[in-house]
């Protein structure tokens, strides 16, 4: 043995030949944390002092091969001083220069997943074969950085500008047919064969059939671009990514403008232009509050690991109501491998759902992600029904059918007598408690709610609602069933509203009262839309639906009366009792027209301005700053009042709640890390500023106690 820590081994394993491995004790992935950065420094010091070896293969124990950083490391890292964080990625970079300066030739065997810091230290090695379901990447600007471990010099060397830039800036995890057209690895190779192709690979070099020394000197040296050349690359590719990134994550066209100015550096000098743009993205609030996310998103997914284990099996689900949002069930369900019978009461409804699955699964093959076998397969896991013929059958069942309380009970209690006494029975209610809808069923205990959003298959998130009554195992099967989906699941306590739609209420709340006293709607949409929301509050009405917006605001208003009933008739009540509905019939704060690609677009209509000029003051231009400070404050508050009320459990829950739910801006981290950022005491003393509009922007006296005594909701 060359070499043994616990994370890495490097043993002889023929003809002089090396194998450093990748097996980090006591984890179930290698990453690249403080501990592993030491050992393969130590081995790499070894290997690089031993004159009796002809080369190196890099392996991994592990079904990945490294997955990238340490991330819980970055919070300590990233809150450092800049010149800390520059002395990291050069020490890193002193690891990897020395693994591409060793004097024999090396090869990376990629048996699995190598992103970020892993794919860093593969393009450090002179070869890299990769098996054929491998995935490689640089994922970095998905935390509003970029590589920091020599992955910006070496790529754009290796593969040009062009590629480096689609690679990086996108964050693409790339497959080995990809990732060999553009010439990031050598080979594809069979998992089990990859050690042996290395070795090949490594006597070729030795024999002088591949000169390994000559690729090394390219990937150590400029990139080879004329003047010209070199600023049409970069300029253009500044100006495109620009374009999609937009201003509020600056990450991807910083990586640009790094690359750029490293270009024409050799490797020595170009890791230290690396090192500082790196270090000057760590210390953006955006790149903090990114990781924040990915860090609550891995404790969402280590809560739902934990119900899983008490979870019963679901072979068999039922979705009833096979409408819009039944359809969307029962697809999103087979699509992932779990049967399910879609029930409704008459033809025309199951129509309509198989219509919906099966539209969704054309849109899969026409982008090439399935084929018309694969579409058969997942079709045949739906299985129509007028009637609860197989219900003895189903494990779980949810319950889709339209939105009102007695038509929800009448249709739970016909479906607890025709299934099993263990079948778990859930509402996709958005509104209605579930406590309510539990007290006429015989087993209150088997049955919760499971929220899912519209539409099913692309919005992430489902609220799991626990009554007063349910069990943790209903719990913990309807839990371990929407992540077999593939959906995110959180488990609420319930109240009305639940979580999501009792802080989205308020929100609108806030923008109601604006439109009363003389705001335009365009210019809070445009001034939102800015501040980050996919759209504006009066789009998000008609994307939502006035009459489903009015109905959820009763509940809210009964369930909320002091906040969120109204004391004046709202702009959003002249909508609906003119019937405009928004997108579901063309007409509501816009228009709706159809686009080329068939998809509804927004468009002024100056109806709108006259009818809602009987309930709104004469138009006022109001500040940014207020039109913001006026919609964020009642919705961040009723978050506080959420965790407080315990319908969340922890402040992780609530921004993950929001930020997959109704598409809070990411880059903003949620609402309570939002309050974080500005200061508890700071965001009371803006709430106080606008008291005088009512109880919705009243803060909680514990909100003021933290504000007192200098607490974060995040440490």
């Amino acid at each position: 043995m060359i070499y043994e820590g616990k994370a890495i081994t490097v043993k002889e394993i023929e003809g002089g030949i090396a194998q450093l491995n990748f097996d980090l004790q006591g984890e179930s992935v290698n990453k690249f944390n403080r501990l592993t950065l030491e050992e393969l420094g130590a081995a790499t010091e070894k290997l690089g002092a031993r004159e009796d070896l002809k080369g190196l293969v890099f392996t991994s124990s592990k079904d990945s091969f490294i997955v990238g950083a340490d991330i819980t490391e970055f919070t300590k890292l990233f809150a450092g001083p800049e010149d800390e964080l520059i002395a990291n990625s050069l020490n890193a970079n002193a690891i990897f220069n020395a693994i591409e300066d060793l004097p024999f030739p090396t090869v990376s065997a990629i048996n699995g997943i190598a992103l970020g810091g892993g794919l860093e230290m593969c393009l450090a090695t002179d070869y890299r074969l990769m098996a054929p379901k491998a995935k490689i990447g640089l994922p970095e600007v998905k935390l509003g950085i970029f590589p920091g471990f020599g992955g910006t010099v070496r790529l754009s060397r290796l593969v040009g500008v062009d590629y480096a830039v689609e690679w990086i800036c996108g964050g693409t995890e790339n497959r080995a047919d990809a990732a060999l057209k553009v010439g990031a690895v050598d080979s594809i190779i069979e998992a089990d064969k990859l050690v042996e192709a290395a070795v090949a690979l490594i006597n070729e070099c030795n024999a002088g059939k591949l000169d390994y020394k000559a690729r090394r000197e390219e990937k150590k040296g400029k990139i080879k671009l004329n003047a010209m050349e070199s600023m049409m690359a970069f300029e253009i590719s500044k100006a495109f990514v620009a374009g999609k990134a937009g201003k509020n994550y600056p990450a991807p066209v910083e990586a640009i403008k790094v690359m750029q100015k490293h270009a024409g550096l050799t490797r020595d000098k170009a890791v230290e232009v690396e090192a500082k743009g790196f270090a000057k993205m760590a210390k953006t609030n955006v790149a903090a509050c990114l990781v924040g996310l990915f860090l609550n998103d891995q404790a969402l997914k280590k809560k739902a690991s934990a119900w899983e284990k008490e979870a019963a099996d679901v072979n068999l689900a039922a979705v009833l109501g096979a409408g819009i949002m039944g359809g969307g069930v029962a697809f999103q369900s087979a699509l992932k491998g779990t049967p399910i019978l879609m029930k409704d009461i008459n033809q025309d409804g199951i129509k309509l759902g198989l219509n919906e699955a099966k539209k969704l699964l054309s849109k899969r093959i026409s982008k090439g992600k399935m084929d018309a076998d694969k579409m058969g397969d997942v079709l045949n896991n739906i299985t129509p029904t007028l009637n609860y013929g197989d219900f003895k059958n189903v494990d779980l069942v949810v319950e889709a059918v339209v939105e009102n309380p007695k038509v929800k009970d009448a249709v739970l209690r016909e479906t607890e007598d025709t299934v099993r006494e263990d079948t778990i029975l859930t509402s996709n209610t958005s509104t209605i408690s579930i406590n309510k809808l539990a007290e006429n069923l015989k087993r209150p205990e088997n049955f919760c709610g499971m929220h899912f959003f519209n539409p099913v298959h692309m919005m992430p998130l489902v609220e799991v609602i626990r009554g007063e009554k349910t069990s943790d195992r209903a719990i913990a099967t309807t839990v371990a069933y929407a992540k077999a989906m593939g959906k995110t699941p959180i488990v609420v306590n319930d109240c009305p509203g639940f979580l999501v739609n009792r802080v989205l209420f308020p929100y609108f709340g806030g923008f109601a009262a604006l439109l009363r006293d003389g705001a335009d709607f365009q210019k809070i949409d445009k001034v939102m839309e800015k501040f980050g929301w996919p759209m504006g509050p009066a789009y998000l009405l008609d994307v939502v639906g006035m009459d489903t917006a009015k109905h959820a605001n009763e509940v809210m208003a009964e369930g909320f009366p002091e906040r969120m009933k109204a004391d004046f008739k709202s702009a959003i009540d002249v909508m609906f009792e003119n019937e405009r509905y928004g997108q579901k019939n063309d007409k509501g704060f816009y228009r709706y027209e159809e686009d080329r690609k068939g998809k509804p677009k927004k468009v002024v209509d100056e109806q709108t301005y006259e009818l809602i000029k009987p309930v709104v003051a004469d138009q006022k231009d109001f500040e940014e700053e207020d039109i913001i400070a006026r919609m964020m404050i009642p919705l961040c508050l009723e978050t506080v009042r959420c965790l407080e009320d315990n319908i969340v459990e922890a402040p992780a829950d609530a921004d993950m709640g929001l930020i997959y739910g109704i598409g809070f801006p990411p880059f903003r981290g949620g609402a309570l890390r939002y309050i974080d950022d500005m200061g508890v005491d700071k965001f009371v003393e803006l709430a106080d500023k606008y008291a005088d509009l009512g109880p919705l922007y009243h803060p909680t006296e514990k909100l003021r106690e933290m504000a007192k005594n200098g607490e974060k909701f995040f440490g």
